[in-house]
């Protein structure tokens, strides 16, 4: 039963999040406790963890007798969040550069190609992003910094789906990828203070998407 109740939390999770990235949900918007309920069937149960879960990642605020607020993300939060991925990323590329091996690079390479196609799907240039950095800063073997940039890529896609999401379309073409290969040539030569150069360049690309 209780396999089956956290099955059930993570669907409601799942559809909430997802409803919120969608634009289904937007910022400072209630969502109610029994529309849940109705929407997908379930008891109280999963709905109330499900929903609580999101408020202890920040997805949400409780408010008692009243429903739960989609949190509204600032241009300042977003602003934060990529300045810590600077020290974060920079760090550990700083720390592991001169050990990544020429199969990683192509690695890498073979990533940003992904990130180059031309796609439909906003999201699917986004997760295409994500991975060649979680991938760059793998290679310093530290999980827990692994971790947080997971966390931080995680609160910047609700952030741009917030600030830009009746803005994207078909055509949409993103730049937010184009010092991926002046990185990676830094890399090569093992030019650290290069690298380090284009990766914030490549970070602030993000606040013009």
């Amino acid at each position: 039963m209780n396999k089956e109740k956290n099955s059930l939390k993570s669907i409601v999770y799942q559809e909430t999040l997802d409803g919120i990235i969608r634009g289904e949900y937007k910022a400072n918007q209630i969502i109610n406790e029994q529309e849940l309920v109705a929407k997908f069937g379930f008891s109280k149960s999963p709905v109330r963890e499900a929903l609580i879960s999101l408020c202890n990642e920040g997805v949400l605020h409780n408010i008692p007798r009243y429903g739960y607020e989609v949190v509204r993300l600032t241009s300042k939060d977003a602003n934060e969040i990529l300045r810590f991925r600077f020290i974060l990323e920079g760090g550990m590329l700083r720390d592991c550069y001169d050990k990544i091996t020429p199969d990683q690079i192509d690695e890498l390479y073979r990533l940003d190609d992904l990130c180059n196609a031309s796609v439909d799907d906003m999201w699917v240039h986004w997760e295409h992003n994500i991975n060649f950095h979680l991938k760059l800063l793998s290679y310093s073997g530290n999980a827990y910094a692994y971790q947080q940039l997971q966390r931080s890529m995680d609160i910047l896609k609700r952030a741009y789906a917030q600030f830009y999401w009746d803005k994207w379309d078909s055509a949409y073409n993103p730049i937010d990828m184009r010092y991926h290969r002046a990185i990676l040539s830094c890399i090569k030569i093992k030019d650290i203070h290069g690298a380090l150069k284009n990766l914030e360049l490549d970070l602030k690309d993000f606040r013009s998407i």
